[in-house]
């Protein structure tokens, strides 16, 4: 999947050996660096021949109208997309007025790193200029974890032969409105073409200008954004460090800033240029304000020292690294993919504080930086179990919305809160509401998510006072949304119709599995925290009940709602049905879909997908993990067994999960192969479309695919549970867990589990069935009699041959084809042969 000539192994770094342009798209993703407010792609700082030259602050962004070419009512109506920051990455090197430029230059001991020990990029290489000299140049950049606001940028410049003039251009820049360094244009990708995961762009101005200066060294831009009214400021500082004579010449414009620096270079005397860059952003208040904390950021900085700065970048990765790192010992190339997953969650997380964890992080444009229910289901796991504080931070996201999903939920005719599918302000931006608004299990994610923090943490404080209302509002919604049903025994049933699952290959569906699964889960949580917030804190519940107007009734409506939940099932194949009608479709053949036409979404027409029983990601199955107490071994099984085939994986989302059913139903050699899709879905860029940025859903997917798959941690009912799977060539697997305030260390072998703690209190654990404790200091070891059942192989669409439905006809599977009449072939001739789809 990757050229390890070019990528070679190392545990903790990225390495990159050689530069090409055509894959800059990807690099730029694979080394950029954030902190999960700020995000600088990894463009190089000569800032031409980039993908997207991307500076990214999550939460950033500009409104438009919603253009349908049918109008109804409800339909979203302002669509919100990441603004490109003004970038400060420019740090142009010149040699005898020459520039190094990566397209022409001979550059000779090139060598880029991404250091996931102390979070910074590193770039080094020997540039021999058309004269002959020899000019060794060394780059460094990194986003501050500590400081929020600060990034630090360096380069040196030796000219190693002999003497020459040497220029360090540093600049600012607004790329959003198309100011370049001199005329650049970026790349195009190596997939042109239609693809709706990509973020829309802007003909008008985005970025009004405000205040602009320049002040010695010191280079300031500020802005307000056309239509959503959000404020940026941006200051650039410069310390200059060489024995070498030099000067320093400046220019400011509305959209650029140049701070220059013209060095009379002597053979073998260094220069070093250090820019620090502060970004404030606000949705409102004036940019002079913004750029007055861009100075005091600046100015803290420096007084601290740049030296400082990196020591206090390794000392806080030294701490995420105590608490986050998974070690597979003697697999150094997936210790070094898991490591970069795990690194980019922290980046896209870590310091995102009162806002969401974007889909792409603040790596890329890719999803408009918007915020989905994969923050809650796929990050928060792994934020909630090392790191809770960043968990809470985005829950606390959630719960600021509030004002706008109920206003959403109303105007969809619904009760409560409705959490928008896509989103950065809160307000649906979702154009096509059959893949967006319609998954209302967004609602019953949030609140899982939700339940899952309280589990791993005990924070009942922030449950009764902020959480209780989440619970509240979005189990309301599904006693409305849902309706009841008598059959002719007078048994009573509650279904959800008109909705849409995770799979976004099957939308607009009745009782779909998936959603009622996790309504259920929704409805009990609620009526659950309402009761016992009523008997532990009276107090609370009394300003609870007063805040949303809660009427006693409504926590037994909403356990009477959840006990007659309708949970499709299949008798006659023994399986889960998706939905209502999803075996009445026809069965679409994986198998024998060409691989030029995958994936679907981009070659086929919605209408065509929606068809047939084909999956983009996991949806039963994901079900069957999230809520896998209420469903038994053998129905686990079989569902598996009906769905992988199935599941097209086109949705980066899907492998994860099908890792963790894997291995827990006994495909572990399976479950393997969708781990290592996984882990290298963006380094091996198997999507194509890396270049976009991090898939950061499936980075914590990565986190919880070896903790809940291979280690076969599960926390149902809020009790911590093992059931390890080792891959059969692993011989250990560790990782850290946060439980209640306890630091736990587990550590799996093929004959052995051991947990050892560190805290306060002691911790209750299970391993298939039996019931342990360790307490703080200790080391509890259980044997292990094995690593689960083993199922060789994979599932087969050819396992449906000759099996019937409900009805009794048969299930068959097929690829959509047309066969068209006249088609013309290559001379102009007429041809009767079938041309496929």
């Amino acid at each position: 999947m990757i050229d390890r000539d070019r990528f070679p192994v190392d545990p903790w770094r990225l390495v990159e050996k050689e530069f090409a342009l055509s894959e800059a798209g990807v690099t730029e993703t694979l080394f950029a660096v954030g902190n999960g407010y700020l995000g600088l792609r990894g463009n190089m700082p000569e800032g031409r021949h980039a993908h997207e030259h991307g500076t990214f602050i999550n939460g950033f962004h500009e409104t438009f109208p919603i253009r349908h070419a049918e109008q109804a009512y409800g339909f979203a109506e302002v669509g919100q997309t990441i603004i490109n920051a003004p970038d400060a990455k420019i740090m142009r090197v010149y040699v005898d007025d020459e520039p190094l430029s990566f397209d022409v230059a001979d550059v000779r001991d090139y060598e880029r790193t991404l250091d996931m020990r102390d979070g910074v990029l590193r770039r080094g290489l020997t540039w021999a200029t058309p004269s002959g000299k020899e000019v060794r140049i060394d780059f460094e950049r990194m986003v501050s974890f500590e400081e929020k606001h600060l990034a630090i940028m360096r380069v040196d410049v030796t000219v190693l032969n002999a003497d020459a003039p040497v220029t360090i251009n540093c600049q600012l820049i607004n790329r959003q409105d198309g100011e370049d360094v001199y005329g650049g244009s970026p790349l195009p990708s190596r997939k042109a073409g239609f693809d709706p995961r990509k973020t829309e762009k802007f003909q008008e101005r985005v970025l009004q200008p405000q205040e602009y200066w320049q002040d010695e060294l010191r280079s300031a831009l500020s802005y307000r954004v056309t239509e959503s009214g959000m404020t940026l400021g941006v200051v650039a500082d410069h310390v200059i460090e060489t024995a070498n004579e030099y000067s320093a010449r400046r220019l400011i414009e509305a959209d650029i800033a140049k701070n220059v620096f013209r060095v009379q270079a002597k053979a073998g005397v260094p220069i070093r240029v250090t820019k620090l860059v502060s970004y404030h952003t606000s949705r409102g208040v004036p940019a002079r304000e913004l750029v007055d904390r861009c100075r005091r950021t600046l100015d803290r900085a420096l007084m601290v020292g740049v030296d400082a700065l990196f020591r206090q970048q390794r000392l806080w990765l030294d701490g995420f690294w105590e608490r986050s790192d998974v070690r597979i010992a003697g697999h150094d190339a997936l210790q070094q993919a898991t490591r970069w997953c795990l690194f980019q969650l922290a980046q896209a997380a870590s310091r995102a504080d009162g806002q969401g964890v974007p889909a792409k992080g603040v790596s890329g444009s890719g999803y408009s930086g918007h915020y989905f229910w994969d923050t809650e289901i796929y990050v928060l796991p792994f934020l909630m179990y090392t790191t809770p504080q960043w968990a809470k931070n985005a829950l606390r996201m959630r719960y600021l919305m509030l004002p706008a999903a109920r206003r959403r939920a109303f105007q969809l005719n619904e009760a409560g809160a409705l959490f928008p599918w896509r989103t950065i302000n809160g307000e649906e931006a979702s154009a096509y509401y059959a893949a967006g608004t319609a998954q209302y299990h967004i609602n019953a994610d949030v609140s899982f998510a939700l339940a899952k923090y309280v589990r791993a943490t005990g924070d009942v404080e922030f449950l009764y006072r902020e959480g209780i209302d989440i619970a509240v509002e979005t189990a309301r919604l599904w006693t409305t949304l849902g309706f009841w049903r008598t059959s002719d025994d007078e048994v009573e049933s509650f279904h959800i119709h008109g909705v849409t699952g995770p799979d976004e290959y099957t939308t607009v569906v009745n009782d779909n599995l998936f959603t009622n699964v996790m309504a259920r889960f929704n409805l009990r949580f609620a009526a659950r925290v309402a009761r016992l917030m009523a008997d532990d804190d009276p107090e609370a519940y009394r300003m609870m009940v007063d805040r949303l107007a809660l009427d006693p009734e409504e926590p037994e409506a909403w356990e009477r709602a959840a006990e007659a939940m309708h949970i499709p099932y299949s008798a006659a194949l023994g399986i889960h049905p998706q939905d209502a009608v999803f075996l009445e479709r026809e069965i679409w053949d994986l198998e024998h879909t060409p691989a030029d036409k995958r994936p679907l979404l981009l070659h086929f027409h919605p209408l065509v997908i929606y068809r047939y029983q084909v999956l983009k990601q996991a949806d039963v199955v994901l079900a069957l993990f999230l809520q896998g107490n209420h469903f038994t071994a053998d129905e686990k099984l079989a569902d598996f067994e009906y769905y992988d085939p199935l599941t097209t994986g086109d949705s980066t989302l899907s492998s994860v999960v099908q890792a963790i059913l894997a291995a827990e139903v006994g495909y572990q050699d399976l479950a393997l192969e969708y781990f290592l899709q996984s882990a290298f879905v963006d380094l091996g860029d198997l999507h194509h479309n890396a270049a976009d940025g991090v898939h950061v859903a499936s980075a914590g997917g990565v986190w919880t695919a070896l903790t809940s798959g291979f280690g076969g941690m599960r926390d149902h009912f809020g009790k911590l549970t093992f059931d390890p799977r080792l891959p059969a060539a692993w011989d250990e697997l560790a990782f850290a867990l946060q439980w209640h305030g306890t630091h736990l260390d587990i550590e799996i072998t093929r004959s052995e589990l051991r947990v050892s703690a560190k805290g306060d209190r002691p911790v209750e654990f299970g391993v298939r069935g039996d019931a342990f404790v360790v307490a703080p200091g200790d080391t509890v070891s259980v044997p292990l009699a094995d690593q689960g059942p083993v199922i060789p192989g994979r599932p087969t669409i050819r396992q449906l041959e000759d099996v019937r439905r409900e009805d009794g006809t048969l299930l068959s599977a097929s690829v959509p084809a047309v066969t068209s009449a006249i088609p013309i072939i290559g001379d102009g001739q007429l041809s009767d042969e079938p041309v496929d789809a």
